[in-house]
């Protein structure tokens, strides 16, 4: 049948476009004779709740580490923070320090010494992204795969290191955890010093946190990051409703399951507004959809400017259709809470944050946040790592695995292939994100990826 220009064009049983120009039976749908335009859409507030049904038998554990939090880590790793940029070269050479081979065999049982550094702290608007970049921070320093961490400064930041352990009462620690060093370099003596003094202070740490041991953890102490990164048109129908049936299994067993990338809903967050547990969540979930809508204006640009080019490669349209194949990936579950970027993740359930679609910031905030494990689906072979939280790769078509196995964990391209059932592959991927959770390293943990990918989101003006 023939489609008209203009007239609307369906996949998934949603829009995602309309006709440029006449297309006929057997033509190429793509982006040279498919447009976007204004579609309004039904939110119908906690319309479709469909409750999953209720868990059978005990439930699933884990190896993990009881942290005194009450939360628990999939790895163990000792944290070198960096308030600033300023600061980021030291927070490097305390990390490096920590790389040779004698370090492990000493301390067997820590997963690693990691930097986390970035480009901000100072000269911006504290009404803008300062707040965003504490949050950050702080939820780094209280992850549960952090078993002890220094935070270092320069000194006269805007970023300061006594503002945040002020506000978020980071000086605290619990019983059964490693106190905290805080260092500036202005205080301390310059970089020399202050390598030395959080070097230190990282070789106190080390034997408390090598004492820790794995022990069974319920699957509800979990907190899933899940992120699409490089995607094709094969996401929506393999990858992404594969790790929907394994969320809402996870979701089953009392852990949170928490998706992102805000601008990769856009045109499928009525599917999920209808799914909130309240108003108030569904409401929420639309207000930052308004949000960047204005924020985008800002720079004149719009907040449907994707798919990217590798996306567009891979066979994507619009980001309607992106956004509906993104969605998948959330299963059937209802939707239990929204939350700002990086901001701490407590409830249990299906669970959304706001943050770019822009794959390192957007899996900083969701780990920030606390997720403990994360998996990322690509149709274009994403070599996305994380620490401290390992993240299990997803292929959605088996060339791309066969051509990426050395980083693709999963291959999902099996239901394309009529191997494999989207539930088969949903099973596959929940046994892996337990056997992941519990010790066994990642493809991107094999081939040593994760130190680069901490990249807060920078917020409002540089001054």
């Amino acid at each position: 049948m023939s489609i008209n220009a203009g007239e609307q064009l369906v996949k998934y049983g949603q829009i995602i476009g309309f006709a440029k120009a006449g297309i006929e039976p057997g033509d190429w749908v793509h982006t040279h004779n498919v447009e976007l335009r204004v579609v309004g859409r039904d939110y119908r507030f906690c319309d479709e709740i469909a409750e999953l049904p209720a868990l059978e038998g005990d439930q699933d554990t884990f190896p993990g580490f009881a942290r005194p939090s009450g939360r628990a880590g999939t790895r163990n790793y000792i944290g070198v923070i960096s308030s600033v940029n300023c600061s980021a070269s030291v927070a490097r050479y305390v990390a490096d320090h920590f790389r040779s081979g004698d370090f492990k065999g000493d301390f067997a049982d820590v997963d690693g010494v990691v930097a986390f550094t970035h480009k901000g702290g100072c000269s911006y608007d504290p009404n803008h992204g300062h707040e965003v970049l504490q949050r950050v921070i702080a939820g780094m320093a209280r992850h549960p795969n952090i078993g002890g961490y220094v935070l270092v400064g320069l000194g006269c930041e805007v970023n300061q290191v006594s503002g945040l352990v002020e506000k978020y009462h980071l000086d605290r620690s619990q019983e059964g955890e490693q106190a905290p060093a805080f260092l500036t370099i202005q205080q301390t003596g310059g970089v020399r010093k202050t390598v030395e003094s959080a070097v230190k202070a990282v070789e106190k740490m080390l034997p408390g946190v090598n004492a820790q041991r794995r022990t069974a953890q319920p699957v509800s102490k979990l907190a899933l990051a899940m992120n699409c990164g490089g995607s094709d048109a094969n996401s929506g129908i393999s990858a992404n409703p594969a790790l929907g049936i394994a969320s809402d299994e996870l979701v089953r067993q009392g852990a949170a399951s928490v998706f992102g990338e805000t601008t990769e809903i856009y045109g499928a967050e009525h599917l999920l507004t209808r799914r909130a547990v309240t108003r108030e969540v569904g409401e929420k979930l639309v207000s930052r959809i308004r949000w960047w809508e204005e924020h985008t204006a800002l720079f004149g640009s719009t907040i449907d400017n994707n798919p990217s080019p590798g996306n567009k490669d891979g066979g994507l349209t619009t980001i309607f259709e992106k956004s509906l194949g993104a969605v998948a990936k959330a299963g059937q579950a209802p939707l239990a809470a929204v939350y700002d970027y990086a901001e701490p993740i407590e409830a249990k359930g299906l669970c959304f944050m706001d943050t770019p679609g822009n794959d390192p910031v957007s899996m900083t905030g969701l780990v920030s946040g606390g997720c403990n494990i994360g998996v990322f689906t690509t149709g274009r072979g994403s070599v996305y790592g994380c620490k401290p939280s390992p993240c299990i790769k997803i292929a959605t078509n088996t060339p791309v695995y066969n051509w990426m196995e050395e980083d693709m964990d999963i291959n999902a391209g099996t239901i394309l292939d009529g191997t494999e059932t989207v539930g088969e592959v949903g099973r596959r991927i929940y046994d892996k994100i337990l056997a992941v959770a519990g010790g066994e390293k990642t493809k991107s943990e094999l081939a040593g990826m994760g130190d680069e990918e901490f990249a807060p989101w920078m917020l409002g003006p540089t001054l």
